[in-house]
Order: C-alpha cells, then structure tokens, then sequence
C-alpha cells in the first residue's frame, strides 16, 4: 500500500495556500499563476498525490501573499480568477476538457 504524500504549508497572517485540482491526463505539466493586473508569473508542477481518498492530481503553491490571483489556462489565455486569503488553503478546480486539455469550470 502506497502511503498518503505529506505537505508543509508557510501559511498564517496574510500568507496562504493554494491548491489547483486538475484532472490525470495533466500530470506532471505545468499551471501558472500570476497576481491580478501583473505579469509576474509563477508556476507549479501538477503531481498525482496519494491520500485516504485515492490519488489526486495537483498543483499546489503552498505560500502565497492574500489578494486576487489569475489561473492561466495556457501563456496567453486566463483561466479564472481565485482569491487567496491569509492562514487559509484555497483550493481551485481547473478540470481539462477534450478540446483544449486544460480548460475547464474554476470554483
């Protein structure tokens, strides 16, 4: 039996976290972020992670100044909008589609 993959979040005053679900088939790519109205750019690596649940795939930036961030679909095109706020986790659901395989619904 696998065991469940461990994490350490820098979060707490106005630092939090977030993880971006994605789907299997995005495995080991990259999702990009950037603070809303910059072009600063970060990234994360999509990476299935085994818990009690089964094996999720995501990208996780776990230490993240509050405020509105952009979810980018691909290097030109946003995705969605997340708000991230100190001391807490934020999770963000970015699920592919057949046709662009990296567009979906946010939450």
């Amino acid at each position: 039996m696998t065991e469940p993959d461990s994490l350490v979040l820098d979060i707490g005053g106005d630092v939090g976290a977030l993880v971006i679900h994605t789907g299997p088939d995005m495995a080991e790519t990259e999702v990009e972020l950037s603070p809303v109205g910059t072009t600063t750019r970060s990234h994360n690596v999509v990476h299935a992670r085994h818990n009690r649940h089964g094996i999720q795939h995501n990208a996780v930036f776990p230490q993240l100044e509050a405020g509105a961030y952009t979810v980018w679909r691909d290097s030109l095109t946003p995705h969605g909008t997340v708000t991230i706020t100190g001391g807490q986790v934020t999770e963000y659901h970015l699920e592919p589609t057949a046709q662009t395989r990296s567009h979906g619904t946010a939450s």
